[in-house]
């Protein structure tokens, strides 16, 4: 199977080790990447089984993960341990995340030349078997899940609508944040 959750050999490697951390949490890991640059940023996104995550959430994964790397110390070089939820234009990972994201738009990109195109646009119409189901201008088209080398849901206002809808079900209470100041820009003359 496909594994847009970890990629690469080493971020494979890291996602063994860390992932029994995280589910002993109680959460799921969406992606694991290990970004080179003038410092490496090893880039961790998970979230509750039952979608959502909180800052103090990604802070205790964050510590637990970095105990976890010390001891197994799989990264030689120096890096930035960064812990996050998927965010609203997620990446789709498992085959779970296109069945519980049908009816929204998505960018999908394949490793191989499908029908002439590696690029494919369009709402997400479930899952049949290990197929991702895609709702195209041209009509409905299979993907094998194994085809995809990466997916994304498209920021548009129905997701944004819909993700708001959900944070408040879940109880998230937004005035228990500092009201925003706006400043006034120069004077006008």
């Amino acid at each position: 199977m496909s594994d847009l959750i970890a990629k690469a050999a080493m971020d494979r490697r890291l996602a063994e080790i860390i992932t029994p951390v995280i589910e002993d949490m109680g959460f799921e890991l969406v992606r694991i990447r290990l970004m080179g640059g003038k410092t490496s940023t090893l880039q961790i996104m998970a979230e509750r089984p039952d979608g959502g995550i909180e800052v103090d959430e990604c802070a205790a994964i964050s510590t637990a993960v970095s105990a976890t790397l010390d001891v197994e110390d799989p990264i030689l070089d120096t890096y930035t341990l960064e812990v996050s939820s998927p965010g609203i234009d997620r990446p789709l990972t498992r085959l779970k995340d296109f069945e519980t994201f049908e009816g929204y738009e998505a960018k999908l990109e394949t490793s191989e030349l499908i029908d002439g195109r590696k690029r494919f646009k369009g709402v997400l119409a479930g899952v049949e078997e290990d197929e991702v189901l895609v709702n195209l201008d041209e009509g409905t088209i299979g993907l094998n899940f194994d085809w995809l080398s990466d997916a994304k849901l498209v920021l548009t206002e129905e997701l944004i609508k819909e993700m708001l809808k959900a944070r408040k079900a879940q109880g998230f209470d937004e005035t228990n944040f500092d009201d925003v100041i706006e400043a006034e820009g120069p004077e006008e003359e």
